[in-house]
């Protein structure tokens, strides 16, 4: 008789050596991480919102709008997470808009797993908002839970539901919060069965699940004999070969992910010609351009005035920053949106703006995006959540206008002049 547990190791091996499989395309996406913090500001100001009644009575321009977006762009795993939210007017679903009361659950819940530290506090927390039976609010409301603890709370979706019923004889339906603490108790165990090939963070066993379920690797047998285990293994090799086949999409992904390094290279250049100090983002510094780490010649730490500061943990993975030298006076703070939510890199000007001292305060901030992500860029800033960037003085910096004069303003520029030219005020 085939061993289930042999049999689902070595598909967990074979699914984390896919490159296009959700563990490296997504849970060691470097984007994955930076998103968190800007993800759980956006919850924070959902939450401070409702409290204050100015969340309004629809999802299109909320807060919680701009929030879901950005958990959407998570790349594949969340696609599609805005549906739950989507107000269907005929069946007045979700009841979080129009009903005053059940908005006010619906930030207390989310208030409360916020400030929460145990497993314990969020189920209690769960079945708080269970209990209302809130029409249309189910399980959904996890995937920004997760953001939340996602060492605690497991993402949740049609695709993830399918992988653990296939990789477990489950039931769970959609729709119950009942049926996802059952199936997060069993997440949690499959998690520590196989911890050495998975993670603390419940987004690693999340996207093994949605592979599973999404069709793109077949599930071991459980107790079906070696007959059912060889005809396992060949899925499992054709599988394989399908994900070779795959290989455009990893290397469009792959283009996107140089050009991303290629800007910020571009921006420390410019920046050491211009003789700042330059910081690149914490979790960039070993990407390599053109065979050269990104972090070679920057700053390996912050200076002790902003790592300290409120906001340092955003802080420190803006993409790149310019700094006075040998001082701790941040020149000019540059956020590279290549295709990934706006969102995020907007929060971490924010934090950087708002830091709770004068240290920020004329630094210039700037998006630097593709020329064709003008109009993207000025829709995220025309929203409600960001009525505050029109005092930051944030401007947006095409690539093209950085590419055409890059060489110059590194040969002749002096100060912030010359990029502040070639950029365009927001909003």
């Amino acid at each position: 008789m085939a061993d289930f547990e042999l049999l689902a190791r070595q598909l967990i091996q074979r699914w984390k050596e896919d490159p296009n499989a959700t563990y490296q395309s997504w849970f060691l996406w470097d984007e994955r991480i930076k998103n968190f913090r800007s993800i759980r500001r956006g919850l924070a100001q959902v939450v401070a919102e409702i409290e204050a009644g100015r969340f309004g009575v629809a999802y299109r321009g909320s807060s919680l709008e701009t929030v879901v977006h950005s958990v959407a762009e998570q790349r594949q795993i969340f696609k599609g997470a805005d549906h739950a939210f989507l107000w269907k007017p005929k069946l007045r679903i979700p009841d979080i808009y129009e009903n005053p009361a059940n908005q006010r659950a619906f930030g207390r819940l989310l208030d409360h797993c916020a400030c929460c530290d145990t497993a314990e506090e969020i189920i209690a927390g769960i079945h708080t908002i269970d209990r209302l039976n809130i029409k249309g609010l189910g399980p959904a409301v996890a995937n920004l839970l997760y953001f939340l603890h996602p060492t605690l709370v497991p993402p949740f979706n049609t695709a993830i539901v399918n992988g653990y019923n296939k990789l477990t004889g489950g039931k769970v339906k959609l729709g119950s919060w009942q049926h996802f603490l059952a199936m997060r108790s069993g997440v949690l165990d499959l998690n520590e069965q196989f911890r050495d090939l998975l993670s603390n963070d419940l987004g690693a066993i999340g996207g093994l699940l949605f592979d599973i379920g999404s069709g793109r690797y077949p599930a071991p047998p459980r107790d079906e004999g070696d007959q059912a285990a060889g005809s396992w293994a060949a899925r499992l090799e054709q599988a394989r070969t399908e994900a070779q086949s795959l290989n455009k999409a990893l290397q469009k992904q792959g283009e996107s992910d140089r050009t991303h390094s290629e800007i910020q290279a571009w921006l420390r250049d410019i920046g050491h010609a211009l003789g700042y100090d330059v910081w690149i983002a914490a979790n960039d510094r070993g990407r390599l351009h053109d065979g050269v780490r990104l972090g070679e010649g920057c700053l390996e730490c912050l200076p002790e005035s902003i790592s300290t500061s409120t906001g340092a943990d955003a802080i420190r993975l803006i993409d790149v920053l310019w700094l006075e030298r040998a001082s701790d006076r941040v020149a000019a703070a540059f956020e590279v949106e290549h295709s990934t939510s706006i969102y995020s890199g907007i929060v971490r000007m924010l934090d950087l703006a708002l830091s709770g001292s004068e240290l920020h305060a004329t630094a210039g901030l700037f998006l630097v995006a593709p020329d064709a992500r003008e109009s993207e860029v000025r829709a995220q800033l025309a929203r409600p959540a960001f009525s505050r960037i029109a005092d930051l003085e944030i401007a947006y910096l095409p690539y093209g206008e950085l590419e055409r004069h890059k060489e110059a303003i590194s040969r002749f520029g002096s100060g912030l002049k010359a990029i502040k030219a070639i950029s365009r005020a927001l909003p």
